[in-house]
């Protein structure tokens, strides 16, 4: 991926990938890469405050610098200031404000699991990972989720089987009627900056009655930053990176000017087949 690509606003307003982005990266400067002060202004502006779960106030700032002390660390310091360390002139670090201020809710959530998984790790032996499972699940979902809304239950099983050509091609209608999917991963949104055949998203399922489709757009967002900061709020849900089901993004309709035939699905090293054990 070439991390040196120039800022190109209007681009990333005509990619379906970026939609959940859209309201945000409407409002900024088609001229330049985006500056902090840029987007601590559209923290100002947001119609609601945006602060992480222990009420400070979310600020993004410049990276430390050198070897630093745990308080001043990516998560711990977010979480204990609501400081979020931004690189300047950096697409993975500029995506991932770009969420913060589409899913600021979910987003400080999963900052929480990290802080409490950093502080209780005595508590997370279960997982022979240096960071333990729960981080090891937050983080992927942090860095390639997907936010999979559906209302037709059938749907959903056929995801969950792999079943690929019958879920996108056999059922494409129903899909685009039933079934949304809402990047949400910054390291995603980083990859769908050049899209190619192979890139996966990590989908976490949420239900959803069928006249949410119909919403209006920061209406289906909101509630689903919600219903995602609620589900992270239980500590027995992502525990596990088996409780998120890829999801080959290209195939999604609409979403590759070459899914239109059924073909396009029969490329098995993309379209994977296969069952993870439960």
């Amino acid at each position: 991926m070439n991390l040196s690509m120039e800022w190109n606003r209007d681009a990333l307003l005509q990619s379906p990938l970026f939609a959940p982005l859209h309201p945000v990266i409407s409002r900024l400067n088609a001229d330049h890469f985006p500056t902090l002060d840029e987007l601590n202004a559209l923290l100002d502006a947001h119609p609601h405050a945006i602060a992480v779960q222990n009420g400070s106030k979310l600020r993004f700032v410049a990276q430390g610098v050198g070897r630093l002390a745990f308080e001043a660390q990516y998560e711990p310091r977010c979480y204990l200031t609501g400081e979020v360390q931004t690189r300047q002139d950096n697409w993975h670090d500029l995506l991932n404000a770009l969420v913060w201020l589409t899913y600021p809710a979910a987003k400080a959530a999963i900052n929480t699991r990290h802080y409490h998984a950093l502080t209780n790790h005595a508590a997370e032996r279960e997982s022979s990972s240096q960071r333990g499972a729960v981080r090891d699940t937050n983080t992927l979902l942090d860095e390639s989720g997907v936010i999979v809304a559906y209302a037709d239950d059938e749907l959903a099983g056929l995801l969950r089987s792999f079943s690929w050509k019958e879920l996108y091609w056999a059922q494409r209608e129903r899909v685009k009627n039933s079934m949304g999917y809402y990047l949400f991963g910054h390291g995603l949104y980083e990859k769908g900056l050049q899209p190619y055949i192979g890139m996966t998203g990590q989908g976490l399922l949420l239900p959803v009655e069928q006249d949410f489709f119909s919403w209006p757009v920061h209406k289906q967002h909101a509630h689903l930053d919600a219903r995602l900061a609620d589900y992270l709020s239980d500590a027995q849900h992502c525990r596990s990176t088996r409780e998120l089901s890829p999801v080959p993004l290209l195939g999604v309709p609409g979403w590759s000017a070459d899914n239109n035939c059924v073909s396009y699905y029969e490329n098995s090293d993309y379209f994977r087949t296969g069952r993870r054990k439960c």
